[in-house]
């Protein structure tokens, strides 16, 4: 490790700050003698990495989904949108009503990390917001819009 910081510190460095072409030679040099230097044959990724083998049991695709299943997501429901001047927005005050394109009782989009997954309608439960799910976009209409 001392040896490889020593030749990091050493590495000659041209005024333009690129590595020269003999530092490029000699860096493939030390990795085919380290790579030929190791005794044991790489481990195929399936013996590395079991649950991603081809061979794994029956419930193979449930421990795959496992690794996944505590993975944060950002849930957005947008009511609508509206484009205005920035003249308007320095008069906003507490009260101010913003009109949105959406109209009332119209479809909610549900967007999870940003990609439209389905369409609600707003409820209240135990006075707070919900969406009750009345649409979901299969993943060909997602790949669909993609396409537009």
């Amino acid at each position: 490790m001392a040896d490889e910081m020593e030749n990091l510190e050493n590495t000659n460095v041209e005024d333009d700050g690129l590595i020269s072409e003999d530092d490029w030679a000699a860096a493939m040099a030390e990795q085919s003698t380290t790579e030929a230097s190791s005794a044991a044959p790489a481990a195929p990724a399936a013996d590395i990495f079991p649950a991603f083998g081809g061979t794994s049991p029956a419930g193979g695709m449930m421990n795959e989904l496992d690794m996944i299943l505590d993975i944060p997501v950002q849930i957005t429901v947008e009511l609508g949108r509206t484009k205005i001047t920035i003249k308007n927005l320095l008069q906003l005050a507490h009260g101010s009503v913003v009109e949105l394109d959406a109209m009332a009782g119209e479809p909610m989009d549900v967007l999870v990390n940003g990609t439209l997954i389905a369409q609600g309608e707003v409820v209240v439960v135990n006075d707070k917001f919900g969406i009750r799910l009345t649409d979901i976009i299969t993943p060909t209409e997602r790949m669909r819009k993609l396409n537009r």
